[in-house]
């Protein structure tokens, strides 16, 4: 029983020290901030569309 935890530990150890899924987390994280950005900036331009058109509206009317 105790070889199965230590394989499992220098297994464990092993993976904790490599660095070959770090570019895709990186990766994953930078598009969601640019998502994050882009829902936001989309969010002000349409209040500021909408603002532009009820405008043009009163001034129709």
């Amino acid at each position: 029983m105790n070889e199965l935890f230590l394989k499992l530990f220098v297994k464990f150890q092993g993976l904790r020290s490599s660095e070959e899924g770090q570019d895709l987390v990186e990766y994953a994280l930078l598009v969601c901030l640019v998502s994050l950005a882009a829902i936001t900036g989309v969010k002000h331009v349409a209040s500021a569309v909408i603002a532009v058109f009820t405008n043009v509206s009163s001034s129709l009317a």
